[in-house]
């Protein structure tokens, strides 16, 4: 079974619904059968590469709200991410374009990383404070996940990439995503949001039965005696 994801670096729905979906796929059975493949979305893409606005002064001129307002906003937020072991730190979070970011992320995925470097930049992002639209950030982070500097460097002073991220926006724009997290269920059913967790366990059931899905055996006890390879244990 494939899902697809489209989410943003700096969406902070997008790391709560990653979230459910580990838990949903860990849960189901299923975990060996789903392959999960992370999409491009940037949420403003107009964010200049340099701006590192705070988080609670952005947030009051997108949406006219005084400090104080937005801060209670947020605090909600931070509820809903406690709820699935996320503890976000809306004080030191910072304005990012992620369109480097995104670009990365094609170059973790050709090298099997994706996964640690999608978790790494959300991390660094919502509990950390770390401002991810600068090459040096994303430089440093994508080291810790195993990518070859160069190989970095060679991307982020560059435009690779850039074709495929467009074609995930552009995919994402014919399918009717408008919003992040967006999540598509072997090419037939989408959950748009974080969504209550029974959903996405429901949805994967539904998926892997049509597709013909066997769950995986859960083995209960300790290991007794058996015989392999020709060979029994006495």
């Amino acid at each position: 079974m494939k899902i697809e994801v489209w989410s943003d670096y700096v969406c902070p729905f997008c790391y709560i619904g990653k979230r459910q979906l580990e838990k949903a796929i860990k849960e189901s059975g299923y975990e060996e059968q789903i392959e999960v493949e992370y999409k491009s979305f940037l949420l403003d893409p107009s964010t200049p590469i340099d701006m590192e606005e705070p988080i609670f002064t952005a947030l009051s001129k997108k949406y006219n709200l005084s400090e104080e307002e937005t801060k209670k906003m947020t605090a909600n937020v931070a509820v809903r991410a406690k709820e699935v072991g996320l503890e976000y730190n809306f004080d030191v979070m910072k304005t990012a374009n992620t369109t480097a970011a995104h670009r990365l992320a094609k170059l973790a995925n050709e090298l099997e990383k994706a996964p640690a470097y999608n978790e790494r930049l959300m991390k660094a992002y919502f509990l950390e404070g770390e401002a991810i639209g600068r090459p040096d950030v994303l430089k440093r982070l994508a080291e810790e996940v195993g990518l070859d500097r160069a190989k970095v460097e060679e991307v982020l002073d560059s435009r690779q990439f850039e074709d495929i991220v467009e074609a995930d926006i552009y995919e994402a724009q014919q399918i009717g995503v408008r919003g992040v997290p967006f999540f598509v269920f072997n090419n037939k059913y989408g959950i748009s949001g974080a969504q209550p967790q029974p959903l996405f366990a429901q949805t994967i059931e539904q998926a892997a039965a049509e597709a013909g899905l066997r769950k995986s055996i859960q083995l209960v006890g300790e290991g007794g005696a058996a015989c392999s390879d020709g060979e029994c244990e006495i």
